[in-house]
Formats: structure tokens, sequence, C-alpha cells
């Protein structure tokens, strides 16, 4: 097989030499590396958009009422009239956040980056499946980047009614002024969104299946693999679920259907919709949703426990319990969708259910926690920039998962439902929690991306500042929750009995300004690094993956001649037959050597 895949390559790369321009190398590229590099860089630009708009929401809320030339000049007198936020762009702000981050950073930044860079190069494959696939599924979703981008510049304004877009909000064009044209806009970007994510996940899927070398069976598949397969898998299952409702959204919005309207008055008169219910876009949307949360989560799930097991210089503790829960978080993720509802008039029994399966996926969710921790027990730590923020994901998961076990909880769910107890619960155990996965990724593989290094001790500064604030922003949040405090509210001065929790708001928004500022010590490391760090070696962090074994020049084919082969399991680390730490897996077996069980 590997000869076969060596002659082809050697034609391919014959064949590209001389055709290769500006327009194929680097915009409409067809190699998985290329690739991958636009994805991040795509995805890191969104991210700088998606957390400027919270901080601009953070200063409204932390002091309301009250005038900043930098809204003036962000959002124009239309929407800052004298630097006072109008509460209509309070919302947009609120629902265009959370749809860049977690559609257009975390979902694109960690799966259409490192699927990308990794599946190729760990399973000894020259590329992927399909490399015009894999292009057309970048630009569409640069393509809904743009459209998603362009909702803001509208007249009315962007989408208004949350990242959920529930109707009917979402589907009467004169609700409010975000229910017009950057709705519109908001459904055909996320349209075209589904369709890129499928593409790269149908991509995925085959290329792992169909494209793994000699001797790499499932079970010598590093983690990273299994993660970007399952989560592949997910995303086929779901994301068509959230097309259709997309699309039906846009027929009750455009052409007179009441899939999700019924018996509706705006402004004293009747309209003419009758039967929909908004409560059945909730379950389309949440079918989808909740796999989100995992889509997002899962693939930093395997870079940390791939950086875990290099920093730590460790086997991964658990291997097989490890696949066996990512394919149980894979399965129940798609039957707890309900939880979101607790509070819709949905059956009370079927809370129950929901209850149940809710509590059940905390089951190998707990498993991998513990495996990091008994992956890391006295472990010869190697505690460089990856490594500490792979631990700080697990400190966010758990911190922010054990929150979950009371909103899983349909009659405590019913406290705390919609207050900021639930924005506190999902942003650490999914936003921050996938963004400290992304960044270990990012300072991990950079020498495989760009054959440089980034500098350690800019590394150092972003994580320790980046954690502190994380928390300085997200723990007080469950308390301002607890006492009551809603979450989408502009501002909290018509409530009296919210007065105290003013100076709590305060310290959060404090926290995030200086979390905010300080994520450009990364964007200066990472852009600075491509182009002045310093020269990487071949295998920097004495890895045993595959990708550590191709040359540090890009070379369409990844590897000069043949494919390595595969001869043992990814995580032969500190091997007491080997005299080094490490064998890569390309390492023959010595005679008598015995396979280690994992």
């Amino acid at each position: 097989m590997s000869a076969e895949g060596h002659d082809h390559a050697m034609d391919h790369e014959h064949e590209h030499h001389h055709k290769e321009t500006f327009i194929t190398k680097y915009i409409f590229s067809t190699d998985h590396k290329m690739i991958s590099k636009q994805y991040l860089i795509t995805g890191i630009i969104m991210g700088v958009i998606g957390v400027l708009m919270s901080l601009l929401f953070r200063m409204q809320l932390a002091w309301p009422e009250e005038s900043f030339k930098i809204f003036n000049l962000l959002l124009g007198d239309k929407f800052a009239p004298g630097g006072v936020m109008a509460n209509d762009i309070y919302l947009a702000l609120v629902t265009i956040h959370g749809t860049i981050m977690v559609f257009f950073v975390l979902t694109a930044g960690l799966s259409g980056t490192f699927s990308n860079l990794l599946i190729p190069f760990q399973i000894g494959a020259r590329d992927m499946a399909s490399g015009f696939m894999n292009m057309v599924s970048y630009w569409l979703f640069f393509l809904s980047a743009v459209i998603m981008l362009s909702s803001l510049f509208v007249e009315a304004g962007p989408a208004s009614s949350g990242w959920t877009i529930y109707p009917p909000l979402s589907a009467l064009p004169q609700a409010i002024p975000g229910s017009g044209a950057g709705m519109t806009l908001w459904l055909i970007s996320m349209a075209i969104f589904i369709a890129s994510s499928l593409l790269g996940s149908l991509n995925y899927i085959v290329t792992v299946i169909n494209l793994r070398t000699k001797g790499m069976s499932m079970t010598r598949l590093p983690l990273t693999i299994w993660t970007f397969f399952v989560t592949a898998i997910i995303g086929v299952v779901s994301f068509p679920v959230l097309l259709s409702a997309a699309l039906l959204l846009i027929f009750d919005r455009s052409f007179g259907t009441s899939f999700f309207l019924s018996d509706i008055y705006i402004a004293g008169e009747v309209l003419h919709y009758q039967g929909g219910s908004p409560v059945l876009f909730e379950h389309l949307f949440w079918f989808l949703g909740h796999p989100e949360v995992y889509i997002v989560i899962l693939p930093a799930m395997g870079i940390v426990s791939e950086v875990l097991a290099t920093g730590s210089r460790k086997p991964i503790f658990g291997y097989r319990a490890m696949i066996m829960s990512v394919l149980a978080i894979a399965f129940l993720s798609t039957i707890v969708w309900g939880h979101h509802m607790f509070v819709s008039g949905m059956n009370p029994f079927l809370g129950s259910v929901f209850t149940f399966t809710t509590l059940l996926i905390a089951i190998p969710s707990a498993v991998k926690a513990f495996n990091w921790i008994t992956t890391l027990w006295k472990g010869n730590l190697q505690l460089n920039p990856a490594m500490l923020f792979s631990i700080g994901m697990v400190s966010t998961f758990i911190s922010g998962g054990l929150t979950g076990i009371i909103l899983g909880d349909s009659t405590l769910d019913i406290n705390v439902h919609d207050t900021y107890f639930v924005v506190a619960h999902f942003h650490l155990v999914m936003g921050i929690s996938a963004l400290y996965g992304m960044f270990a990724g990012v300072y991990h593989w950079f020498p495989r991306l760009y054959g440089r290094m980034m500098n350690k001790n800019l590394g150092y500064i972003h994580f320790w500042v980046t954690a502190i604030c994380a928390y300085g922003v997200f723990f007080p949040m469950h308390f301002i929750g607890l006492a009551g405090l809603p979450r989408r509210y502009y501002t909290n001065t018509s409530f009296p009995l919210f007065d105290d929790l003013q100076n709590v708001n305060v310290l959060i928004t404090t926290f995030a300004l200086i979390g905010g500022v300080f994520q450009l010590v990364f964007l200066y490391n990472f852009f600075s690094s491509i182009f002045f760090g310093k020269k990487a070696v071949q295998n920097p962090w004495k890895s045993n993956t595959l990708e550590w074994t191709a040359p540090v020049e890009h070379i369409h084919g990844n590897w000069p001649g043949e494919i390595p082969e595969v001869h043992r399991w990814p995580y032969d680390y500190s091997n007491p037959n080997h005299d080094e730490d490490f064998v890569p897996q390309n390492v023959p077996m010595k005679p008598g050597e015995e396979v280690l069980h994992h």
C-alpha cells in the first residue's frame, strides 16, 4: 500500500512544483496543512471580534447609562448616541458574541484546525481523503463568517434574539429591530456554516477509516484522532437537524407558514398564524445545541490527553477507558437535550427522564477527569505553556462540570434557570475549557504548523493572567446567579433588589477587561513567532506520534519516500525496555519485547 501511495505522491509533488502559484499555495490550497492554518487564522480573527463584543457589553453591565467614547466609536450614533449604549444593540452584541464563539471560534478553531492538521499526520496518510472537498469546506466556512459579520452593518442591526434564536422573536420580522434583515443574514450564514461542517466531517470520517498506514489499528490511534473522529460523527448526526430548523424558520419569516408560530398579537393586532409551536423549535435547536457542546469540548479533550501524556512523560492512564468514555459521551449527548427546556412547559415526566440521562453523562466525563489526574500523578512534568493550559483545562472542566449537576436536575434548575448561574456554568465547562484546549494545541503543534517555536516566557504570562482572569470573571457569576440576577438584561438598575450586586458586576468586568487585553500577548507571540520564532527541531517535545517523524519543512504528501509503518501504541513513554523515555510509534519492537497493555 505504501509503495502505491509513494508513487502517487511523487507524481503529485512533481506536478505541483512547476504549477504552484501564490493562489494555489496559500488561497485555494488542497493541502491539509495549509487549510488548517487558514482555519486557525480565521478562527483567531473571529475570536478577537467575539471577545471585543463581550468586553463592550460587560462595560455596559458594570457601568449602565455611562457614556464611553469607545461605544460611540465602534457602534456609531444610532446604537450609542452620546456614547451611551442603546438597549437594542446590547441584545445584538450578546447574540453575535455567542454565535461567533460557539460556531466560528470553538467549532471551527478546534475541529477545523486540528482535525485538518493532525488526522493525516497522525494516522500516516499523505493528505485528506478529498483535498478538494476539504478546500470547499474551508471556503464555505469563510463565506458564512463574512455573511455573519456583514449582518453587523445592516440598518436595523444584527440578529438580537440570543444565539439560540428562539421564535417568535426570530420568526416575526416586525417583532424587534434585530428581527429584520440581520436575522435573515444570521440564518443564511448558519445554513452555509452547516454545509461546511458536514463536508469537513464526512472527509474526516472517511480519512480515519480508509487511509490509516500499515500497522495503525484503531487501538493504536492517538486519543486526538479518536476525539476528532467521534466529533465528526456527532456533527453528521446532529447538524442537519439545525439546518431543518433554520429552513423552517425562514419559511415562517418569509413565506407565511406557521411551524413555530401560534395565536400571536403584536401591538393589539391579531396575526393570522395558528397551529405552530415555539417549543418545537426548542426541541430541534437543542437536538443540535447539546451535541454541539461536545463537538466543541471533545477535540479539546483529545488535545489535552495528548499533551498531558507527552508533558508528564507517562503513558496515558486508561487508554481504552478513555475511548469508551468518548463513545459514551457521543451517544449520551444526543439524548439529553431536554434539560435546556425544563422551564418551557414540557411534560414534567419528560423532565425526570432528561434529568436521569443528564446525570448519566457525568460518568464518562468523570472517567476522563480521573484519568487525566492519574496520568499527571508522579509524572516527570514538563511545565511548558501547552502543559499548563492542559492542566488548566482539567481544572475548569471539573469546576464547571460540578455546577452542571445542579442544572441537570429539573427541580433545582427551575430556581437558577436563565440567571447568571447558567452563564457561569457553560462558560467554564465549554467556553474556557475548550479555549484552553485550543491554546494548548496551538502552543504544542506550532512547530509542526510553522517550523518555529513560540516564545515560552510570553506563553507563561499569557497562561497565568488568562487563568486568574477566567476564574475572576466566571466564579463570582455563580453567586449573583444564586441571588437571582437574570441573564441578558441590558441593565439591572430598574430592580432595587439587585443594587447590592452591582459591585460584583464591576469586579467581573474588571477581570474581563484585564484578561481581554492580555490576549494581545498571545496574538503578538503567535504572529511574531511565525516570522521570527526560533527554528524548530523535528521533534521538540520528544513525542511518539507520527506527525513528528515528518521533516520540519512542509512537503506535499507529508513524508519523502515511504510512509512510516506503525509497530506500537502512541503512549510508549518511560518504557523500561528502552534507554530513551519515549519510543515513537514507527520504532519496531525489540526481540522478546512485550506489547504494553493498555
